[in-house]
């Protein structure tokens, strides 16, 4: 039967899956469930225990392995579950080795007997110093192609357990970069996505300590092929010069950028141990727009995090008008066992639920506002499948007809439903 891989959590995840999934099948495992989790919050551990179950029970006789972030940080929970067969960590999850040795073994069993200990397959991620070169895959019918550019994170949020299922930063040179790009183009992708846990630290622990506007710059140079090159989450503070120049003289660099803000209040900011405040976020999203007039912005968001008042809950709130944001992903505060976060004093729970759907509920005015300003408006339009596609602000577009995937058209927004603009 057909291998299944199941993901959660993050956008390199999803990339990540996509190279277990290639370097699987190349290595003959079929009828086996991969859960890709992710450690980032309770609820996405508690989801990740969910699937495993859900995919034991509906295949009893199909081994479950489980990896990501969640098996990293807590490979003693899953290897304890009598549903998974074995846990492998995020260097073991990469290495084609790895599913070469599971394709080639008879021990994928799923047995209460076994010792969690004997199916467990978890080195010390901080020992990883280079980051492997991933397959590129151009997904959605050769639309869009991701590049792993950057993995781990050096800071130390107190909120965040990532950096320990992550490691530290490091980075993938910019020859290997320029090959996976090349790659995409010549397979057909219309745009190329760069991704990481901390995109704006790229080249800090390379020998030439090339920034990620150099990289941009690179890229565009190198690849007039290229239509369209996009950025995933950045930290707006570490963003460089040549980053900022890219902005305000590349078209093809896409006017959308996603902060990694967090909160909107310095104090709680502080408590985060952030490395900005409010004052640098709001004046980064000005300079911005002053560069590139048409750049929009997304966000993530944290409500309820601890010793947050009322007052310091609407700083955040306010943000999402202060910067102009039109994508804000909302977070409840979900304390992650082993942060300092977890140790602060917590609010109640229903406190912290109804800042959340406020938060919401302000982000999606917002995004309709940014739906509402573009009816009518020429879009560029890159298609995808479902008769979808993406302006290159992001802004989801839904075609009433029948539309090929990986062309660039222009298009015109006749009104919006839900999150989507609808075009004929």
């Amino acid at each position: 039967m057909a291998l299944e891989v199941v993901t959660f959590g993050c956008r390199l995840n999803i990339v990540e899956s996509e190279a277990i999934r290639t370097q699987a099948e190349a290595a003959g495992l079929g009828n086996v469930a991969i859960v890709n989790s992710c450690a980032v919050t309770t609820e996405a551990m508690r989801q990740a225990r969910q699937a495993i179950r859900r995919l034991k029970h509906e295949q009893p006789d199909r081994p479950v392995i489980v990896t990501g972030c969640g098996a990293q940080v807590e490979a003693g929970v899953f290897a304890a579950m009598p549903e998974t067969a074995r846990v492998l960590g995020n260097a073991e999850k990469m290495r084609a080795e790895t599913w070469i040795s599971l394709a080639r073994s008879n021990s994928l069993v799923s047995d209460a007997d076994v010792n969690p200990e004997d199916k467990t397959t978890v080195s010390d991620i901080m020992r990883e110093s280079t980051l492997q070169t991933l397959s590129p895959n151009a997904f959605a019918a050769h639309t869009r192609g991701f590049v792993q550019v950057q993995n781990g994170c050096d800071h130390r949020c107190t909120f965040c357990v990532i950096p320990y299922g992550r490691g530290n930063s490091r980075s993938l040179g910019v020859a290997a970069v320029l090959g996976q790009c090349r790659k995409l183009v010549e397979n057909g992708a219309r745009e190329i996505v760069l991704t990481g846990v901390d995109l704006t630290s790229y080249g800090r622990d390379l020998p030439e300590l090339p920034t990620l506007g150099e990289l941009v710059q690179t890229i565009l140079r190198a690849l007039p092929a290229l239509p369209r090159l996009r950025l995933s989450s950045i930290d707006a503070v570490e963003v460089d010069d040549a980053l900022r120049q890219a902005i305000a003289t590349e078209p093809r660099l896409m006017p959308h950028l996603h902060l990694s803000l967090q909160a909107g209040d310095d104090l709680i900011l502080k408590r985060m141990k952030r490395r900005h405040c409010r004052e640098d976020a709001v004046r980064f999203c000005a300079e911005m727009r002053e560069l590139r007039p048409d750049i929009v912005f997304g966000a993530d968001l944290i409500a309820g995090f601890p010793t947050e008042d009322e007052a310091m809950f609407a700083r955040s709130l306010s943000l999402i008008d202060e910067c102009g944001l039109s994508y804000v992903h909302a977070f409840p505060y979900s304390a992650r066992p082993g942060t300092p976060a977890a140790r602060m004093p917590q609010l109640p729970g229903e406190i912290v639920s109804d800042r959340a759907a406020r938060l919401r509920a302000a982000a999606q005015a917002a995004h309709t506002r940014h739906l509402q300003a573009r009816i009518g408006r020429p879009l560029s339009v890159l298609t995808e499948r479902g008769n979808t596609g993406r302006a290159e602000d992001f802004t989801l577009l839904r075609f009433a007809r029948d539309v090929a995937a990986g062309e660039i058209v222009e298009a015109r927004a006749t009104g919006a439903n839900g999150n989507a603009l609808l075009a004929a």
